[in-house]
């Protein structure tokens, strides 16, 4: 597959061959049919971000679900590979050219259409770099809470990195809802930056992870998104089962209940 080098947005052509295993097509406006590749819902918050983004703002595109396999290694590498330069989700293509990484999608979409990031400069600015603390930061949350949107789990005491994280992210939202006016966290319309935070709201979830009053209502807000409500249903409803995914929250704190449907044999 050839690769894309240098400046410019972050695209290749490609030929799929990846056998899929679920193909769902969302209608909308405009009449751009785009195709984005994700794995399991239940565990991917990387493929989260571009889909909640999109389909808040009603474009059209065609879901592919590629889960993530069984943890022989390599074997994640081999499937995604077939779509996605890196071998990682998500991937978007866009007539033949592929456009990787979860900020490259949300760039490139902003060069397409407009409410990806708001308007104003101010919030803008504002909402790029929260954007990219995400993209780049929290990594004690990610580390003691995998994103597991069917599972319950209570974590008995939070390490010190992790309340570091979880008192970052209260100051984080508390500020771009104060200084903005919500009900997002760059004003009144959702955007880029709540797609960015919105696994962050499964795992507050998942989790049982206490914010202040403002952060909290945020994250019961987002998981009242009708896109948010499909995901986590979609999340539910899938029988697969990722034995590292799956063991890695279990170990997060007691595990409490799980959601979801029976696992496939």
């Amino acid at each position: 597959m050839p690769l894309c080098h240098g400046g410019g947005n972050a695209t290749t052509r490609w030929h799929p061959t990846q056998q899929v295993f679920t193909i769902t097509t969302y209608t909308g406006a405009p009449d751009i049919m785009y195709e984005l590749y994700i794995a399991n819902k239940n565990y991917s918050s990387w493929s989260l971000r571009p889909w909640v983004l999109m389909r808040e703002l009603g474009l059209a595109f065609k879901e592919h679900v590629v889960p993530f396999a069984d943890g022989a290694p390599g074997s994640n590498w081999d499937a995604f590979r077939s779509f996605s330069p890196t071998g990682k989700v998500p991937a978007l293509n866009d007539g033949g050219a592929v456009v990787w990484d979860s900020l490259g999608i949300t760039e490139y979409l902003a060069e397409r259409h407009e409410g990806v990031w708001p308007s104003d400069p101010q919030a803008r600015s504002w909402a790029r770099c929260a954007a990219a603390e995400m993209h780049s930061g929290f990594g004690a949350l990610r580390e003691h809470c995998t994103m597991n949107c069917g599972i319950r789990v209570r974590i008995e005491q939070l390490p010190a990195s992790l309340k570091s994280d979880i008192a970052r992210l209260d100051e984080l939202w508390s500020e771009g809802l104060q200084r903005f006016g919500g009900p997002f966290l760059a004003g009144v319309n959702f955007s880029a930056v709540d797609a960015f935070f919105a696994p962050v709201a499964f795992r507050i979830q998942t989790y049982g992870l206490k914010l202040g009053p403002a952060a909290q209502a945020y994250a019961a807000r987002l998981l009242d998104l009708p896109a948010m409500r499909q995901w986590h249903a979609d999340a539910l409803a899938e029988t697969w089962r990722e034995p590292a995914h799956e063991a890695e929250a279990k170990a997060a704190g007691m595990f409490l209940e799980d959601l979801r449907s029976a696992p496939s044999k």
